[in-house]
């Protein structure tokens, strides 16, 4: 079975079936020949990112839709329209292995029609674009609901964000400083010729030039280094570590930001690590152990800390919230069919809960930090505004820093600046 028809068969589980990509790819890949692997993730990520406008140009193709029963057919139209709009792949190619890839799902009476519809498109190419420019989604690759919001949230960013979503993201990684120091491991990445740089705003972060799976980087199986946006890397820092300290670690999976914190601050009192769902906290588990590190960790529900809480008050709680993930649309780009208008006002209602539940756990002159990879307001200034006016005893402290930018409450990173994802971060003290 070809790539472009296992690609299809990915597609249709994300758009028609509203899985996630990565859910979908993680089943999926281990049957692929490994070969095949990296064509079928180009074709999924790519299909998925370019979503809208390749969406629009089939409408137009098409003399009437298909049916539902034939959705792996109209994705595999989607990925044949995207390797010819948006690839090097050479026209015939795609043609004809798509053309094939309708014969290998079962359809044979399709196969005249893939032809047709992709043979039409690049006839038609110039002036199919008039398609595009005339819808606002096709034009942006985002749904509307969403370019809605981040023009009245970003009235004078909105467009860069959008833009910034539809980019390729760079493989972004944190040098283990238990293990050596950045420039030490930048110095080997180059005995192996793999470009990369420093990040700009992080002490341990790396970005690579070109990305390379993560088996060709030198140390990676012993935990030298770890995958992590440059944005994600901020917290450590923001949370002001010091030794001998209680640190919680709220809704931690996959654990990135809870290795990081192990090797910002080796000497803590503890750091318990909590998030509701098993297979998840089995990933902080295999995170840590691959770096060497070791912490408390439990399967529990945050908002219910009568189930895993010991009663002593922590000195740092990191809470790093369920969110939109509107800041991370450029490495998942199904949450742009995905994630709906009504789902934030439920994410919202989620956070003040997870806010309020946590907050009586810090002790007297300990710090909260606050955390989402959104790029809303409602999920960010406005949720700390709405905490701090209900809780005297909370301070808001901003961030001195030279990343992002202030806002009302906390510093925001927009999706692309210093090659960081979207995040945000706000600093709360207990003074009371």
């Amino acid at each position: 079975m070809n790539a472009r028809s296992q690609a299809a068969r990915l597609l249709v589980q994300v758009v028609n079936e509203g899985q996630s990509l990565t859910a979908a790819l993680n089943r999926h890949l281990p049957a692929v020949d490994v070969h095949q692997r990296p064509l079928v993730q180009e074709l999924a990520y790519g299909s998925l990112r370019w979503y809208y406008p390749l969406a629009a140009l089939l409408e137009r193709l098409l003399k009437k839709p298909l049916k539902r029963r034939d959705a792996d057919v109209s994705c595999l139209l989607l990925a044949g329209l995207y390797q010819l709009s948006h690839t090097g792949v050479p026209a015939h190619v795609a043609v004809n292995e798509t053309v094939q890839a309708s014969r290998e799902l079962g359809k044979e009476w399709a196969a005249g029609l893939v032809n047709a519809v992709l043979r039409n498109y690049q006839r038609q190419a110039e002036q199919l674009a008039t398609v595009i420019e005339s819808s606002l989604e096709a034009r942006y690759a985002h749904p509307e609901w969403l370019i809605r919001r981040l023009q009245a949230d970003w009235p004078q960013d909105w467009e860069s964000i959008l833009h910034a979503g539809n980019q390729r993201p760079p493989l972004s990684l944190r040098v283990n400083r238990l293990q050596l120091d950045r420039a030490a491991w930048l110095e080997l990445l180059g005995q192996r010729g793999i470009g990369a740089r420093e990040h700009p705003h992080t002490t341990q972060g790396v970005l690579l030039d070109v990305p390379v799976p993560v088996t060709a980087l030198p140390g990676f199986a012993g935990g030298m280094v770890s995958v992590q946006d440059g944005a994600a890397q901020l917290a450590a820092g923001l949370l002001d570590l010091r030794k001998g300290q209680r640190v919680l670690d709220a809704c931690a999976a996959p654990g990135g930001k809870t290795a990081h914190i192990l090797e910002s601050e080796p000497g803590l009192a503890s750091l318990t690590a909590v998030d509701i769902e098993a297979q998840r906290t089995l990933l902080i588990q295999d995170n840590l152990g691959r770096l060497g590190l070791a912490a408390d960790v439990r399967t529990a529900a945050v908002n219910d800390p009568d189930s895993w809480w010991d009663g002593l008050p922590f000195d740092r709680i990191l809470l790093d919230v369920p969110c939109s993930a509107s800041g991370v649309i450029r490495r998942h780009p199904d949450i742009k069919l995905l994630r709906r208008p009504a789902d934030i006002s439920g994410l919202v209602a989620r956070q003040a809960q997870l806010l309020e539940a946590v907050w009586p756990l810090l002790t007297a002159g300990g710090m909260l930090l606050y955390s989402t990879c959104s790029v809303l307001a409602e999920e960010n200034e406005q949720q700390i505004s709405r905490f701090l006016a209900a809780c005297p005893e909370a301070a808001d402290v901003m961030p001195e820093a030279s990343w992002g930018r202030a806002v009302t409450h906390g510093r925001q990173v927009l999706p692309g600046e210093a090659d960081m994802d979207g995040f945000y971060y706000a600093c709360l003290r207990k003074v009371i």
